[in-house]
């Protein structure tokens, strides 16, 4: 092969690392999902319609206390430096620094948000509300520190996953965010404001850091036939 040969085949490989137009649109799209939350939890009051959700969800029977006061500790801070410890074992450097990143900007962002947004409790601001498993009752609610990390966890781990199995960060915050609403710790709001903060801030990080190339994912995983075809013909 010439050297000119070496040059383009060097030039035409993809990068490992990208920084993916989508995430800067989740950041936008969630900065947006929080803002619209806030303008509204700002008053410091629990709406009719947000009441009745919650009551959907936190009269729930009492058997799913265990398995929800467990599932909650998924969201608490050590879950990101665990997460970080995680991904050094499998030398995703990269990774392990996104997760120690976005655990910094959670203890940031709510902090902030607290200084904004006063909201109590449930067990504080919403009569009949049940609280469970040693869940406060005082102290700010909007919006949720549990479910911004597990969203910001998972938009960072998520890119490191393939096929179904990048499903299952979500479905960690799914459960995360249904046990808050469930043990009485948050009023739905709290938790969409959440879910707004920790997607922003996943793809903040994204961007920052970068994530890996599908593409590269693709054709390590692709069968010779599965290449040809993904080829466009000369």
């Amino acid at each position: 092969m010439t050297a000119r040969g070496v040059a383009e085949t060097t030039t035409a490989r993809p990068p490992t690392v990208v920084r993916r137009r989508v995430d800067a649109i989740v950041v936008g799209v969630g900065l947006v999902v929080f803002a619209l939350c806030a303008a509204i939890a700002r008053s410091g009051r629990v709406g009719p319609l947000e009441r009745r959700v919650f009551g959907w969800v936190n009269g729930l029977p009492d058997v799913l206390t265990a398995p929800m006061v467990a599932v909650q500790f998924v969201g608490v801070l050590a879950a990101g430096f665990v997460a970080a410890a995680i991904a050094l074992a499998f030398r995703r450097y990269r990774l392990a620094i996104a997760a120690v990143i976005v655990t910094v900007l959670k203890l940031l962002a709510e902090r902030g948000i607290w200084q904004l947004v006063s909201r109590s409790r449930p067990g504080t601001e919403i009569p009949g509300a049940i609280v469970r498993g040693n869940t406060a009752t005082h102290g700010a609610a909007f919006v949720s520190g549990h479910v911004i990390l597990v969203t910001a966890l998972a938009s960072i781990v998520a890119p490191y996953l393939h096929g179904r199995w990048r499903l299952a960060p979500w479905i960690v915050v799914a459960l995360v965010a249904f046990s808050r609403l469930y043990l009485g710790a948050h009023a739905p709001l709290d938790i969409v404001g959440a879910l707004g903060v920790g997607v922003a801030i996943g793809g903040v990080v994204n961007l920052a850091v970068g994530v890996p190339n599908d593409d590269l994912a693709f054709e390590a995983s692709a069968s010779p036939e599965e290449l040809e075809d993904a080829i466009p013909a000369a």
